[in-house]
C-alpha cells in the first residue's frame, strides 16, 4: 500500500511498515489542501493532530482504506462518516497508557506536597516550611472518571499506596484487581481525588462545570490528563477560589489549539500572540499556587514515542498484511 504520513513520528513506524513491504510518503510540510489534491493516490494516511479528517477529506480519497492516528483519541476524525465508507480506523491508546498513568501520579503527589510552590519559593530565597506542609495520599479515596486504558494504567500505579481506588464508567462490569466500579452517586460521595480519563465527545464536552463540581460531598483534588475541552476553566477557577477543589493538575487545557501544539495560533510570532490573548480564566489559573500545569505531555515520553509508533504499525500490518514494495527501504 501507499501510505501518506502527515505528521512526524518515531522512525520505528516507517521502518516497520517499509520492512513489511509498504510504500511510505513523508509529507510533514504538506498542507491539508495540498494533501487533498492528491489524496486519491494514497491507500492510507497516518496522522497525529496537525489537521482534521472530515467529510471533505474523505470524499476526496476514494481509495482510502485506513486512517491511523498515532495517539489515544480519534476526535480529529469524522469517525461515523469514515466507517460509513468502509475505512478502517486505528489509534494507539495502549502505546502511551503507562506514561499517562505515571504523569497522573506525579501530578497528584506534587500537588499533595506543594512541590511546585516550594521549589519556586526556595529558588527565590524563601524557606517557608509550615506554609508548605503537605498531606499524604494514604487513606484517601481516588476516583477515576472513566476506566479505559489510561484509567487502568493510573489505577495500577496506585497499588503501592493504601488508598481506595474507585471508578465510574458508562460500561458496566469492567472492574479489576486495581479498582472497584461504583455507581454515579457513590463516586460523588466518596472521592477525595478525581482524575479524568474520558475521551472528548459531545457528551463529555465541558462536562466538568459548576454543576458537576457541586455534586461532590466534600472538596477534592482534580487531575486532568484527558482533554482540555472536557473542563470549563472559568468554573474550575471559581471552585479553586472557593475551596471546593483543593488543587488541580492539568496536562490539557480548554484553550489549547486543536493540534495540541500550542496555546497560541503561532507561538513564535509575537504580533500574532498579542492578537491572540489568553482568556481571563486561563490567566488566573496560570498564577494560582495550587495548580500544576504541563503542555499536553502526559503521554509524551521517550518510551511512549516509540511504543505508539510500533502499536500503529503492528495494527496496520495485522489488518492488511505485507505489501510488495521492495525498493530500498528507510
Amino acid at each position: 500500500m501507499i501510505i501518506l504520513h502527515a505528521d512526524t513520528n518515531h522512525p520505528a513506524l516507517i521502518k516497520k511498515l517499509a520492512e513489511a513491504g509498504h510504500h511510505n510518503i513523508e509529507a510533514y510540510q504538506q498542507s491539508r489542501e495540498e494533501t487533498l489534491q492528491n489524496q486519491h493516490l494514497y491507500d492510507g494516511i497516518v496522522i497525529r493532530s496537525r489537521y482534521k479528517i472530515d467529510r471533505e477529506f474523505i470524499d476526496a480519497a476514494p481509495n482510502l482504506k485506513f486512517i491511523a492516528r498515532v495517539g489515544a483519541g480519534l476526535e480529529s476524525i469524522d469517525v461515523d462518516y469514515a466507517e460509513k465508507h468502509g475505512i478502517k480506523l486505528f489509534s494507539a491508546p495502549e502505546g502511551n497508557a503507562n506514561a499517562v498513568g505515571e504523569h497522573s501520579l506525579g501530578m497528584l503527589l506534587s500537588l499533595f506536597n506543594k512541590l511546585n510552590k516550594a521549589d519556586r519559593e526556595v529558588r527565590e530565597g524563601l524557606w517557608q516550611r509550615e506554609e508548605n506542609r503537605g498531606v499524604e495520599l494514604d487513606g484517601k479515596t481516588v476516583g477515576l472518571f472513566g476506566y479505559g486504558n489510561m484509567g487502568k494504567a493510573f489505577a495500577k500505579k496506585l497499588r503501592g499506596f493504601e488508598v481506595d481506588v474507585i471508578f465510574y464508567d458508562i460500561k458496566k462490569g469492567i472492574a479489576d484487581e486495581n479498582a472497584r466500579q461504583v455507581e454515579y452517586d457513590e463516586f460523588f460521595e466518596k472521592a477525595d481525588v478525581v482524575s479524568l480519563h474520558v475521551p472528548w465527545t459531545e457528551k463529555t464536552n465541558q462536562m466538568v462545570n459548576s454543576e458537576f463540581i457541586s455534586k461532590f460531598r466534600k472538596p477534592f483534588w482534580f487531575i486532568n490528563t484527558s482533554r482540555g475541552k472536557n473542563v470549563v476553566t472559568a468554573d474550575l477557577v471559581e471552585a479553586l477560589k472557593e475551596g471546593k477543589i483543593y488543587g488541580a493538575g492539568l496536562d490539557v487545557l480548554e484553550y489549547e489549539k486543536s493540534s495540541f501544539e500550542s496555546l497560541f495560533s503561532n507561538p513564535n510570532n509575537i504580533a500574532i500572540r498579542a492578537a491572540d490573548p489568553i482568556p481571563k480564566a486561563m490567566r488566573e489559573l496560570m498564577f494560582m499556587p495550587n495548580t500544576l500545569l504541563s503542555p499536553h505531555v502526559a503521554g509524551w515520553t521517550k518510551e511512549s514515542h516509540r511504543k505508539l509508533a510500533e502499536v500503529i504499525a503492528d495494527k496496520i500490518i495485522k489488518e492488511f498484511g505485507e505489501g510488495d514494495y521492495k525498493e530500498e527501504q528507510l
